[in-house]
């Protein structure tokens, strides 16, 4: 563990009300000009939250944007676990002190311990021997929401501790982003508060590349490279296939397998979500 003084920090935490004078860091920051994207959600969260948070931080893969979270239980250790699976550097910011003795919660004492050692960072203006305390939480979010260029807002009950974040963000001139949820979900009616309020609805990682004006590139290829890892020997054989989107009949012919098990693997990878077949031909689905 070592501190950084005000000279030290991301520029981005100087700007913001009372900034940090210093901060307590266990691993590392090295890419200060990085693209940080903080994102936050319900502790009670719903299967759909869990499976939004975790499509569109594997959707940002390969873009070179940091993943910064709270470790808290819900959302934000969905959001880490995601982010490490996916490639991308994560930080956290607990609502303790760094210490193992009082790190919160205690029962992610192994998810941080990833985040380290896959050159992310736990950050803390606290003591290193600081419990957490109701207080500590808003006042974490401050530098979550300082640190990053914008806000995704998962899922938020009307009273969230998450809608906090998002109003910081606003005061920062920050993004806010949020996942549109259910009407008839009480962990969406925070979410849909913000849309009124002009926050910006994404559905996928790419929306938020496109809204940064970010070369869409890079994710495609990490996002293609994070899908290989999970496939078949036959699936990896048609997505390398895919560098462009080709007709059904001419990837057959390329595969060499017999056509009914072209057919069969074809059918099941876009059951998969991992190619789609539109205007005639086949690319990979991203």
């Amino acid at each position: 563990m070592h501190t950084v003084g005000a000279n030290e920090l991301p520029p981005q935490l100087l700007e913001i009300p009372e900034p940090p004078q210093k901060l307590y860091i266990r691993g590392t920051i090295t890419q200060k000009d990085a693209l940080f994207l903080a994102v936050v959600g319900s502790r009670k969260y719903t299967s759909y939250g869990k499976e939004a948070c975790e499509k569109i931080v594997h959707e940002l893969a390969g873009s070179g944007i940091v993943i910064v979270s709270g470790l808290a239980l819900g959302i934000d250790a969905i959001a880490h676990r995601a982010a490490l699976d996916a490639g991308l550097t994560t930080i956290a910011f607990p609502g303790s002190g760094l210490s193992d003795e009082v790190l919160y919660p205690a029962t992610h004492y192994n998810l941080a311990k990833k985040i380290i050692e896959t050159g992310g960072a736990l950050l803390s203006e606290f003591e290193p021997d600081f419990k957490a305390t109701p207080y500590s939480f808003p006042q974490r979010n401050r530098l979550m929401a300082g640190i990053s260029r914008g806000v995704l807002i998962i899922e938020a009950e009307e009273l969230s501790g998450t809608l906090i974040t998002a109003r910081l963000a606003t005061e920062y001139n920050r993004d806010v982003f949020v996942i549109p949820g259910s009407i008839f979900s009480p962990q969406s009616r925070g979410v849909h508060q913000l849309l009124k309020l002009g926050a910006i609805p994404v559905a996928s990682g790419k929306d938020i590349l496109e809204h940064w004006n970010l070369a869409s590139e890079s994710s495609v290829k990490g996002h293609v490279s994070h899908i290989i890892d999970k496939c078949s020997p036959e699936e990896k054989r048609v997505i390398e296939l895919l560098n462009e989107p080709l007709p059904k009949d001419e990837l057959i012919r390329a595969l060499n397998l017999p056509i009914h098990e072209a057919h069969v693997l074809l059918s099941l990878m876009e059951i998969k979500g991992l190619v789609i077949e539109t205007a005639g031909k086949i690319r990979i689905e991203v």
